[in-house]
């Protein structure tokens, strides 16, 4: 398998928005309490997969070598495939430096209660405190656009009811605070065209990405171009998607205690240092 792109062309980044993305109603922090204390649910983390760079070949070996080697008669293969323990030694290949993507994927991880308390400090003052019970009216006050919705009165009780704090909550809604998802993209853009080669981008169809958050990332410096395309026809977005699915379940495990050494040290390599992540 190549791993060099052809120098006289734009390089082709696939990404792939996490279907650990998919939210609970309202997109709430549930919280459940584990041994006397509170913890978030694992759905309420979120990691997000920019970049795989390959070719449309590459991708396409990729994928029948994974089918090769997890033998399935599953007509679509997903992330859980690769995850399953009779599996786990493709797994390692798939992560390890004899894969077909190590030193051509990137992974941007989000921890979403990071992103809440940094979002939080920002609007209120740095010397706000983001308990948990502070952060979850915080994320029901960015969710909900009906002024009486109980959300936003209990957020602003505890926060401080200023008429500037609630315009400064009103501007981080209507831009999307709480979605990583463009400032990802722009980081991946960033990230890829470091050594002045055009990016030129393959994404899955996201519906959200239209009107000015689409504008940001076309004046990206450093961007080719884009396209959005039927993850189930592209083989660079599958390959994106299984990356995805993998990072987010040996991120979730090592930050909820129950990391795999061997799994989290090949995933290291991928993983972007500007991530908000412990």
């Amino acid at each position: 398998m190549s791993r060099c792109p052809n120098p006289r062309n734009p390089v082709d980044v696939a990404g792939v928005i996490g279907h650990d993305a998919q939210r609970a109603p309202g997109d709430r922090l549930r919280r459940v309490r584990v041994r006397g204390r509170e913890t978030d649910r694992r759905g309420d983390r979120r990691v997000r997969a920019r970049g795989v760079r390959l070719s449309l070949e590459e991708a396409a070996a990729c994928l029948a070598e994974l089918r090769r080697r997890i033998r399935s008669p599953a007509v679509e293969y997903k992330a859980n495939h690769l995850l399953r323990t009779k599996h786990r030694r493709v797994l390692e290949w798939f992560l390890g430096p004899l894969g077909p993507v190590h030193g051509r994927a990137h992974v941007y991880l989000v921890d979403k209660k990071r992103l809440l308390a940094n979002e939080l400090r920002a609007l209120a003052g740095p010397g706000i405190r983001p308990d948990d019970e502070l952060l979850a009216a915080f994320n029901d006050v960015l969710r909900t656009r009906n002024r009486r919705d109980p959300a936003a009165g209990s957020f602003f009780a505890m926060a401080g009811d200023t008429a500037e704090l609630r315009a400064k909550v009103a501007e981080a809604r209507d831009a999307k605070a709480l979605d990583p998802l463009v400032p990802a993209i722009l980081r991946a853009i960033e990230y890829w065209s470091a050594g002045g080669e055009p990016v030129f981008l393959v994404h899955d169809e996201q519906p959200s990405l239209k009107g000015d958050r689409l504008a940001r990332i076309e004046s990206s410096p450093g961007l080719a171009g884009v396209k959005f395309v039927d993850s189930r026809t592209d083989p660079r977005v599958q390959v994106a998607d299984f990356l995805v699915g993998v990072a987010r379940r040996i991120a979730e495990d090592a930050l909820n205690g129950n990391g795999d050494e061997i799994l989290t040290g090949l995933l290291a390599p991928y993983v972007d240092s500007a991530s908000l992540w412990d």
